[in-house]
C-alpha cells in the first residue's frame, strides 16, 4: 500500500443501526483507474461521502498519498487535491459553461483577488491561460459549441461533463467520479471513455463509480464490487465478468 493515491482500512459508517459500510479495506495505485460497481444501495455513493468526509466515519483509516485525511474538512480534502463529482450534476445557475468550468481553479489562482477585482494585468494574463485550458477541456468532450450558454440550459448528460470538466480544472490527484454516464447517450460516453483514460494517462489516479458496465469494463485497470455495504469482489475486469458473487450480485441482476 505504499505506493497507493488511495488506501482505506476497514472502514465502518451506521445509519440509525443500519450498516450501510462495513469493515472495507482497499487499495488503489497512483495513476490507476478503478471502478466501483454495485447494486442500488451496495454503499458506493456512502463510500465517496466517508471517504471526502461529508459523513463522519465510525470507524477506520483514510490515507491519502500517505497521510490520514480523516476528519478533515471537505474543503481542506479539496485543497490536498482529492476531488470529487456527485450523481446528480451540480451546475452553478446564473454562470455559463466556461464560467462553470472556470469555477473549478479558484484554488489554484495566483493573482489576489483585488487583482482580479481592478483586472490589472497579472489577473488579465492569468484569466486568459485558465479560459484557453476550460476551452480545451470542453472541446474534449464536445462541450465548445455551448461555451456561452447558460449552464442550467445544458441537457442532463452535458451538464454531468461540465462537472467532470470543473473538477478536472482543480488539478486534482485524485478525482472521485460519481456515476459520470448517468444521463449519457452512446456518443457522449464514448467521449467520457476517452476523457478518463486521457486522464489516467495523464497522471491522475481515478475512481469512478458507474451503473455502465460497458464503460467499466472498457476503461478499469481494477474494479471493485460493493453489496451490502461490503467489498464482494476485486481483480481486473476479466476477473470480475468471471467471479460468481459478482453474477450473482449484480452483473446478473443486471442482466
Amino acid at each position: 500500500m505504499s505506493d497507493a493515491a488511495l488506501a482505506i482500512a476497514g472502514l465502518s459508517k451506521s445509519f440509525g443501526g443500519v450498516m450501510a459500510i462495513s469493515d472495507v479495506s482497499l487499495s488503489v495505485p497512483s495513476g490507476s483507474l478503478t471502478a466501483v460497481i454495485g447494486p442500488n444501495g451496495a454503499g458506493k455513493t456512502t463510500l465517496f461521502n466517508l471517504v471526502t468526509n461529508l459523513y463522519p466515519a465510525d470507524r477506520g483509516e483514510i490515507l491519502f498519498q500517505g497521510r490520514s485525511i480523516r476528519g478533515r474538512s471537505p474543503g481542506a480534502i479539496a485543497r490536498l487535491g482529492l476531488v470529487r463529482t456527485f450523481q446528480s450534476a451540480r451546475i452553478f445557475p446564473g454562470m455559463t459553461a466556461q464560467e462553470n468550468a472556470l469555477a473549478g481553479a479558484h484554488m489554484h489562482l495566483q493573482a489576489p483577488a483585488w487583482k482580479h477585482m481592478l483586472w490589472l494585468k497579472s489577473a488579465r494574463r492569468e484569466e486568459r491561460v485558465l479560459a484557453a485550458k476550460a476551452d480545451a477541456l470542453l472541446e474534449l468532450v464536445g462541450l465548445k459549441p455551448f461555451r456561452d450558454m447558460a449552464a442550467t440550459d445544458l441537457p442532463m448528460g452535458a451538464q454531468k461533463l461540465l462537472e467532470v470538466v470543473r473538477a478536472l480544472m482543480a488539478e486534482p490527484r485524485l478525482l472521485l467520479l460519481d456515476e459520470p454516464a448517468a444521463g449519457l447517450n452512446d456518443a457522449e460516453t464514448a467521449e467520457l471513455a476517452e476523457l478518463l483514460r486521457a486522464v489516467r494517462d495523464s497522471g491522475v489516479t481515478v475512481i469512478v463509480v458507474e451503473h455502465n458496465m460497458s464503460l467499466v469494463m472498457g476503461v478499469a485497470d481494477q474494479v471493485i464490487v460493493l453489496d451490502a455495504g461490503s467489498i464482494v469482489a476485486a481483480g481486473s475486469p476479466r476477473q470480475i465478468q468471471q467471479d460468481k458473487r459478482v453474477i450473482a450480485a449484480y452483473v446478473g441482476a443486471e442482466a
